[in-house]
């Protein structure tokens, strides 16, 4: 057998049992996959509310004082009353983005109690209420609350929101009612229909009753456009006011 061909077989078994200089090194990173498989994570708040028609009451100085009592027998927790909020408050809002603002919310707010507070941020959230001029008879109406006193998300929290009637000084007052948060209940609407028609019908039976009437609610005014109220600084939409919305008081022109 020639020695030619032995060399060439021992050449090519040593080739075979070399390393492939293709194969991956060990510290080489595993390729890619072509799709990401990602962790979904939702989180659904579902706020929602209801006002009744406005209620036109004769304004006078003890008139104000009676919006506890439109909630009274409706009322499952202690009534508190929120008077309109600072001007100088003007752009608080319950938004923990805008931290400015939310700074400026919980300087007005942060002392009410958890039911009310709660109320706030759910009627707010929902325009449902200006605290820029409403003064606000609140409580719980229906459900339960936890053990640190916060409404459950189906819990029904409101009662009377009031502002004055900038052209004729009587006092504007409506129902509301508002629930929410990470959960929803089937039958919370129709219970907050039925106890927004039981607050209209205690506005009404009120001795100081006018009627029905359409809410217009006023809002802050711009530049020199507006009246600044003397008594309490808030400004008014426009110039032909002659009573200021968020006390009541007669406004001055000079």
């Amino acid at each position: 057998m020639p020695l030619e061909f032995l060399r060439r077989r021992g050449g090519d078994q040593k080739a075979a049992e070399a390393p492939s200089p293709v194969q991956p090194s060990a510290g080489r990173g595993m390729p890619l996959p072509e799709e990401v498989v990602a962790a979904d994570h939702q989180l659904r708040l579902t706020f929602a509310g209801k006002t009744s028609e406005g209620v036109r009451l004769r304004g006078g100085p003890g008139v104000m004082d009676e919006l506890p009592g439109m909630v009274g027998d409706l009322a499952l927790s202690r009534i508190e009353v929120v008077e309109a909020r600072d001007p100088e408050l003007g752009h608080a809002t319950p938004s923990i983005t805008r931290t400015a603002e939310a700074s400026q919310w919980l300087q007005a707010h942060g002392s009410l109690a958890p039911i009310t507070r709660h109320a706030l941020y759910v009627l707010e959230s929902l325009d449902a209420i200006d605290p820029a001029f409403d003064t606000f008879a609140c409580a719980l109406l229906d459900g339960s609350v936890d053990p640190y006193g916060y409404p459950d998300y189906s819990a029904i929290v409101g009662g009377v929101a009031a502002h004055w009637d900038e052209s004729t000084g009587d006092l504007i007052v409506r129902g509301l009612v508002g629930w929410g948060g990470h959960g929803a209940r089937g039958d919370t609407d129709r219970i907050g229909a039925r106890i927004l028609s039981s607050l209209l019908g205690n506005i009404l039976e009120s001795g100081h009753s006018v009627g029905l009437t359409a809410v217009d609610r006023p809002v802050l005014g711009s530049g020199s456009s507006g009246v600044t109220c003397g008594h309490c600084g808030f400004t008014s939409a426009h110039s032909r006011a002659v009573y200021c919305p968020k006390c009541g008081m007669r406004l001055l022109r000079a």
